[in-house]
């Protein structure tokens, strides 16, 4: 029998795992399985939980704060993939590689990760097949993402990039009402996820401000007029 504080643990683990869509639907017996032997690890602001190229132990499963996974270019130049909140998981492909970690993972705040090791994972993999598709589904968004991130890139400023940024988080269609939403990120990883500098991000804020399309206050951005940005951003990719 398990000591008691383990057992808690474990528990808890496995509470985590469940609101994981990588492990929905998995019976309590199974997910208690997982959980005994995921190795949590805690990290400071700015601390890396790995760097590119390092070899791969598992993927990653986060409970509290958030992980930003970048790459660094020749000329030392950040650009980041994702963010990666509660209950998102990371890393899966390296499940199916001997090679390293293609990229770098950082916290941006204090943060508590689960590490579900590689060895273990792979032989419940073998015996729950099902697990293996929703991987496969989870690597599949996280191409997704990529994919998205290559269109972004290739926007031709950094105005357009950031009203396309910004209208994502807006309804479709746009409408003439105005919409808040809680900047949840610093502008400078804002910054780096736009392929820009923090100080060329401000001046894109400040020119949509000054067109009336945008107010910020703190973390909280409104989009005065989305209709008007939707509008402006086409007029910038060459549309009516």
């Amino acid at each position: 029998m398990l000591p008691r504080t383990t057992e808690l643990r474990t528990i808890a683990h496995a509470n985590t795992l469940r609101g994981c869509q990588l492990f929905m639907g998995l019976p309590t017996e199974e997910l208690e399985a997982i959980a005994a032997f995921v190795i949590p690890k805690q990290l400071g602001k700015g601390e890396y939980l790995f760097r590119e190229g390092a070899a791969a132990e598992g993927f990653y499963v986060v409970v509290r704060g958030a992980v930003n996974v970048h790459r660094v270019s020749a000329v030392g130049k950040e650009q980041v993939i994702a963010i990666f909140r509660p209950g998102q998981s990371f890393a899966e492909a390296a499940l199916a590689s001997d090679g390293g970690y293609p990229a770098n993972a950082r916290a941006i705040e204090d943060s508590t990760i689960l590490l579900v090791p590689k060895a273990e994972v792979l032989a419940l993999l073998r015996k729950r097949p099902e697990l293996a598709l929703r991987m496969l589904g989870s690597m599949s968004q996280h191409l997704r993402v990529l994919v998205s991130l290559l269109d972004d890139l290739t926007l031709k400023d950094v105005e357009t990039r950031l009203a396309n940024w910004v209208l994502k988080r807006c309804p479709r269609p746009p409408t003439k009402a105005p919409v808040e939403f809680q900047l949840d990120r610093t502008k400078r990883v804002l910054a780096a996820e736009l392929g820009t500098i923090s100080e060329t991000l401000s001046r894109s804020f400040a020119k949509l401000r000054a067109q009336g399309l945008l107010r910020v206050s703190g973390k909280a951005i409104t989009v005065l007029d989305p209709r008007g940005l939707d509008a402006l951003l086409r007029r910038n990719l060459g549309g009516i």
